[in-house]
């Protein structure tokens, strides 16, 4: 019997927290806090020892999967969206599209309220702590980051040389940003069996994969005007399609055709994580050397 996967809405990945900082920073930055409110009891002392209304935000940063949001006197909120998580911006007054017990941090302005919903990870820090954080601070390039380094992300994927690509792509240690849908969808564009050793691929092979997921990232990452002043609005497309029901490659199409030769699109769990990965495996064949991209 053919598995079923069920498709899931814009899961979080480096796209939509470049996205989602550049909303909140449109919204809310240069603003007052004129109010604070907070389910998670760390952050709530924080508000009573430190108080964060009545300080202004100054700059909110993505970086990779991470999010951070600068405020004036050193102050930096920092967050993870993981896999359920969300920011979501809102004027006074305006209806929820999420049910009030999700909420864990409300930022309100005058003008805005900025809302994360179902975020697990969220803390204070200072400069110099967030740096020394775990999980940041071991952060290899972002790929939506301006001053990307694709030299360094190659040489920290040829660090893995015995992990399979469609995992070592999973590493944030290697280059930060890619989740479970562009793992599957980069390695399908270069043409790149997932499941293929990095000690197996050239250089030339990974720089084709990492800039063809720095493209993949850049596309989504777009502003889109329809949008308006939302972070949880948006439609993830790999393949540069207008029909909805063709805006990705691979990623939860098992058993449908490629969209290129026609073959059943396969999947199985992948690495330590169990992540799945979808792959075609006539246009990805299982051998030592990728296929050349087409």
């Amino acid at each position: 019997m053919r598995r079923t996967f069920r498709r899931r809405p814009d899961v979080p990945e480096g796209d939509t927290i470049f996205r989602t900082a550049r909303t909140l920073q449109r919204a809310i930055g240069g603003q007052e806090i004129t109010r604070f409110e907070t389910m998670l009891p760390r952050l709530a002392r924080v508000e009573i020892d430190l108080r964060v209304t009545g300080r202004s935000v100054e700059w909110v940063e993505p970086r990779g999967k991470w999010l951070l949001m600068h405020f004036s006197g050193g102050l930096i909120l920092l967050t993870h969206l993981q896999m359920n998580g969300s920011w979501h911006i809102y004027r006074p007054g305006e209806r929820w599209k999420r049910r009030r017990s999700d909420m864990r941090i409300l930022i309100g302005t005058p003008k805005m309220l900025a809302v994360a919903f179902s975020v697990q990870i969220a803390e204070f820090h200072s400069a110099a702590s967030v740096e020394r954080r775990k999980g940041l601070a071991a952060l290899g390039p972002a790929l939506l980051d301006e001053r990307f380094d694709e030299e360094e992300a190659v040489r920290r994927l040829r660090r893995m040389a015995g992990t399979e690509i469609g995992d070592a792509l999973l590493s944030q240690s290697a280059l930060a940003g890619i989740g479970n849908i562009f793992k599957s969808e980069t390695c399908f564009t270069s043409r790149v069996n997932p499941f293929c050793p990095v000690a197996c691929l050239s250089d030339a092979d990974l720089l084709r994969i990492i800039r063809n997921a720095r493209q993949l990232l850049l596309a989504n990452a777009a502003p889109a005007e329809a949008a308006g002043a939302v972070t949880y609005f948006g439609v993830r497309r790999t393949t540069g399609r207008a029909d909805p029901a063709q805006e990705l490659w691979v990623y939860q199409r098992r058993g449908e055709p490629c969209r290129r030769c026609g073959t059943p699109i396969e999947a199985r769990k992948q690495g330590a994580g169990a992540r799945t990965t979808f792959w075609c495996p006539l246009c990805q064949p299982a051998a030592a050397k990728p296929a050349a991209a087409r």
